[in-house]
């Protein structure tokens, strides 16, 4: 069997799923998490960079030499960039000012050229995706990638993600749940999900300040929450990816909880991931619960953590956010007894 990947485009996907064990066991179920960390640039954003950037050379919009803009919190852009380079293209990314410093420093080492803008609504007309919007009208041979209402997006997780996880599981799973940024992960791999086994339950998880968990659950936008400290997901309208998804729920999931999710997993797991994963697993241990012992759930492990060094994972931030007390026992601790013996 040959097993060579076709470059860096080549190698995104057929991702393997992680038995998350304590999570498991603590619930009597099975769950899993689709290792989307595991994909060459770091994140499940890497499946919609590759589909979209392929759409828009197969429609004719992107011709070589041409340009590649995008409104990002940072895996996309991250993933755009790995496949712009692949393919000769310039890569040129809108990001809101909030995200985490390393976001900006891996764009710039991939050779793409970087616009921080402040952060603010959607409703306004300098939100990063339409300054990205208008950047790429600006641009001659440039096209907006547009993320968020691009169907591309969702359909190449209906296409390999949603297949995969089938697969995978043979069959056989009860649950799938996932938060939801562009909306394309989830309605793509739930639209495929759904076409096998209707009974699947699809539910979303989402964070403080977004709207979603009340669309799902009432039909109507509404924040639930002030806001979040994580990164790329939760948003206040329903965008072209989501629309018309066969969602059955939501959970709502706090701070807190994603922030303790984080470190069991790196402390129990040994799985070093980003905040998305924290409220995924998060969501996930709660549907299980509901559901009872016996059912298989499946979820996605987004990305790696070390894009989120300098705050998800370091203590004096998160103190200032009022969630230190979040951190379970097992991280600081597991180093204190080497640390005391080279200093003494």
């Amino acid at each position: 069997m040959d097993l060579t990947a076709a470059g860096f485009i080549g190698a995104i996907g057929n991702t393997p799923l992680i038995r998350l064990r304590v999570a498991s066991e603590e619930t009597g179920c099975e769950i899993l998490g689709k290792a989307e960390f595991m994909n060459p640039g770091g994140s499940v954003k890497d499946r919609a960079a590759a589909a979209i950037v392929a759409d828009a050379e197969q429609r004719g919009e992107l011709a070589p030499g041409g340009a590649v803009v995008e409104g990002t919190a940072g895996n996309t852009g991250i993933g755009l960039a790995h496949v712009c380079r692949a393919r000769g293209y310039r890569c040129i990314i809108v990001m809101p000012d909030n995200q985490s410093p390393e976001k900006y420093q891996l764009l710039h080492m991939l050779g793409a050229e970087v616009h921080a803008v402040p952060t603010v609504p959607y409703s306004n007309p300098n939100q990063y995706q339409k300054v990205a919007q208008r950047l790429a009208a600006a641009i001659p041979g440039a096209v907006w990638s547009n993320q968020f209402d691009n169907r591309a997006n969702r359909a190449a997780h209906a296409r390999t993600t949603g297949p995969e996880i089938w697969q995978q599981t043979g069959g056989t799973l009860d649950a799938f749940v996932a938060a939801c940024g562009t909306g394309g992960t989830f309605a793509g791999v739930t639209e495929f999900l759904k076409s096998r086994n209707p009974a699947v339950r699809c539910v979303l998880a989402d964070p403080p300040g977004s709207s979603l968990y009340a669309w799902a659950r009432t039909g109507t936008l509404q924040a639930t929450g002030t806001g979040s400290i994580t990164e790329g997901i939760g948003i206040g309208r329903v965008t072209a990816n989501l629309q018309d998804t066969s969602l059955d729920d939501a959970v709502h999931v706090e701070d807190s909880d994603t922030v303790r999710w984080v470190y069991r997993l790196l402390n129990e797991e040994g799985l070093f991931l980003g905040s998305t994963s924290g409220i995924n697993v998060a969501a996930a241990v709660r549907v299980a619960r509901e559901l009872g012992p016996g059912h298989t759930i499946v979820t996605v492990l987004c990305d790696g953590g070390a894009k989120y060094r300098s705050r998800l994972y370091n203590r004096e931030w998160l103190s200032g956010k009022g969630l230190a007390g979040s951190i379970p026992p097992g991280g600081d601790e597991l180093r204190a007894p080497l640390a005391s013996v080279l200093l003494s």
